[in-house]
């Protein structure tokens, strides 16, 4: 499961870094760009309730590995976009593909770590960041090189369409219960998820926006070289790493509110940092923190998600819908400000909502204690059962 997770971050820090590529080579605006990354909102908020109704149909194992295929596959179409409604529709592609893998291998990660009884999501969102650092420091090459784009983002889509078909070979196999109705194809998240997905959002936004622009800030605001500007997202990416690996740690010492609410505060400052930033250098300090801030916030909120209700899987994709659609409407908005504003007033807003975590991180309370009333009353053999 976490060789899953690696490779789908592969693919988002591969994308990551050659977007001020695919942007040159596409003739477009930063506003263009934006519209062009709202389209992968769209797709993934279109398609990603269909997760649970395809891994229910086909089984969880079949379902992550063909919706994983697809998600890589669909890695190489933006850089042969030639212009803005190509680069549309293929962003489209790209954000359903990855929507809906995302929301299946995070249900299975939720199910794993019921199974073992303890705590995991944090260590998997980690390697998805070791994986997101891993494309990132490939792009960063290739951008340093003026590798073509086409080139690049094809062999990327080749190697990890089956590296990724591998690794989901081996992911465990979740029992249903055979009483259990199909959910539906599209549905409204329910109550519980609401507050828990508005926490995912703003660390979301934070993340998206750290990923997608923080190479083209750096080009564009400071008149960083193209292969510098690339390395910020590799910078950014192992923050983030470094800090999900060492999550489940901290969160059983400190607990998931007062680790949400240190992160908010890292976050706030990186963002306050890069808006203020001199020189690359003290701009690539500020996207490490806010990576700090942000990294442990999703994996909590799945964690919640699981916890929060009757129908565990319902609230899972339904946080999974909002902090996804965030991070995918992120970087329109971001393109969308710096048409108006400029990129720095961007990443400013960015600061704003990484505040929002300080007193937001309170919702968590209520799924910290209903974890530790489910260990009591749920020992982790009878959930291990649910396991093959």
């Amino acid at each position: 499961m976490a060789a899953v997770f690696a490779v789908h971050g592969t693919v988002a820090g591969s994308f990551a870094t050659r977007v001020p590529w695919i942007q040159e080579h596409a003739g477009i605006t930063p506003g263009g760009l934006g519209l062009a990354l709202a389209c992968g909102a769209i797709g993934s908020a279109t398609t990603m309730p269909l997760a649970g109704r395809i891994s229910h149909r086909f089984g969880t194992r079949t379902a992550l590995r063909g919706l994983m295929g697809l998600w890589t596959l669909a890695l190489a179409l933006p850089a042969f976009s030639p212009g803005l409604p190509a680069l549309c529709f293929a962003i489209f592609v790209y954000g359903a593909t990855s929507g809906m893998a995302d929301v299946a291998m995070n249900a299975l990660g939720v199910g794993i770590e019921e199974g073992l009884g303890r705590s995991i999501m944090s260590g998997l969102h980690g390697l998805w960041s070791v994986g997101t650092l891993l494309g990132s420091a490939a792009g960063t090459v290739a951008a340093h090189a003026e590798v073509d784009a086409r080139l690049h983002l094809g062999l990327a889509a080749a190697i990890l369409t089956v590296l990724g078909i591998a690794a989901c070979q081996g992911v465990p196999v979740l029992r249903s219960d055979p009483d259990e109705q199909p959910p539906p194809r599209f549905t409204l998240p329910p109550r519980s998820a609401l507050l828990i997905g508005a926490v995912g959002f703003c660390a979301v936004f934070g993340e998206a926006a750290g990923l997608d622009w923080s190479a083209v800030y750096l080009r564009d605001a400071l008149g960083t070289a193209a292969g510098t500007a690339a390395a910020s997202t590799t910078a950014f990416a192992c923050a983030m790493a470094a800090a999900r690996l060492v999550g489940d740690a901290v969160v059983e010492r400190f607990g998931p509110v007062r680790t949400v609410r240190a992160g908010g505060v890292l976050a706030t400052a990186g963002g306050v940092l890069v808006v203020a930033a001199p020189d690359p250098v003290t701009a690539m300090g500020g996207f490490a923190l806010i990576g700090l801030g942000v990294a442990v916030v999703v994996p909590l909120c799945f964690a919640a998600a699981g916890r929060s209700g009757p129908a565990p899987s319902q609230a899972i994709a339904g946080v999974a819908t909002i902090t996804y659609t965030a991070g995918l409407v992120a970087p329109s908005a971001m393109g969308s400000i710096a048409d108006v504003t400029s990129l720095t007033v961007s990443f400013g807003v960015v600061a704003l909502l990484a505040f929002g975590l300080v007193p937001g991180a309170s919702v968590l309370r209520t799924a910290e204690r209903s974890a530790a009333g489910t260990a009591a009353a749920k020992p982790a053999e009878g959930r291990a059962e649910r396991m093959l």
